[in-house]
């Protein structure tokens, strides 16, 4: 098999799935296309909405005691919780990671999906998983986590695509080394001289921060007025074409 890796989803965590998933929905004109009972083993209820072919999660805890509470308390609430990329080999990607000092925080399979979590401490600023769902190599082919039916909750009339990720540290280059050896990706710099992370779907950029944390995510809309305007209405705090949503910003792009 070919060696790839792409950004398959971004997960964020909230106190409460509601309204943190209305209003996603409302704002950024997304449909929820599954809701994964498999979570709640984990103490964790959670929705996912298709952006294009990118998932975008929310998990939210309904008993004490979850990594995703202590995530919340940890961060104040600041914060994406998961960045989870679809790749040939997950195990694989989990030894190299190993070999890095990185250890392996959970390993789940739910045939045809298999994926290998790192620990997030050992990551730093958020969880990474890497996952392969057999059949899976077609972007618009299964993926049990979002569904037997994601594709057909795919909207695009308001959000086109998710197409950065932004990463805050006081070491932005140091982060994106650490991550670059981790997901075996060569650090590159942007037009703004920020260190970055190309993948064929998305990049991840890595910006100077109080602390390590994933901190906005970059979508494509049709129309930023009006996106934002829907934002403001739902009583997000809005700044200029940016708005503070489940604990990350999500920054708005033509």
């Amino acid at each position: 098999m070919t060696e790839y890796l792409r950004l398959r989803q971004i997960c964020l965590v909230a106190p409460h799935l509601e309204p943190a998933i209305s209003d996603i929905s409302a704002i950024m004109g997304l449909e929820v296309c599954y809701r994964d009972g498999n979570v709640a083993k984990y103490g964790l209820e959670n929705a996912l909405l298709p952006v294009d072919t990118i998932l975008l999660e929310v998990v939210a805890p309904f008993q004490p005691g979850t990594a995703a509470g202590r995530f919340l308390d940890k961060n104040g609430g600041r914060g994406g919780y998961m960045a989870i990329f679809c790749c040939d080999d997950p195990d694989a990607r989990g030894r190299h990671a190993n070999g890095l000092g990185v250890r392996t925080a959970n390993v789940i399979t739910h045939a045809p999906y298999h994926g290998v979590q790192l620990h997030p401490r050992d990551c730093r600023a958020a969880f990474i998983e890497f996952n392969h769902t057999t059949g899976s190599d077609d972007v618009l082919g299964p993926y049990p986590p979002a569904g037997p039916d994601w594709q057909k909750s795919i909207r695009k009339d308001v959000t086109r695509a998710l197409t950065a990720v932004e990463m805050q540290s006081p070491d932005p280059q140091g982060l994106a080394a650490h991550w670059g050896r981790i997901t075996g990706i060569a650090v590159s710099n942007n037009a703004r001289g920020e260190p970055e992370l190309k993948l064929p779907n998305a990049s991840f950029r890595f910006v100077k921060g109080p602390s390590d944390l994933m901190s906005g995510l970059t979508f494509e809309v049709a129309d930023i007025a009006k996106v934002r305007d829907a934002a403001r209405a739902k009583g997000c705090k809005v700044s200029g074409d940016s708005f503070d949503l489940c604990g990350v910003t999500f920054k708005l792009v033509a």
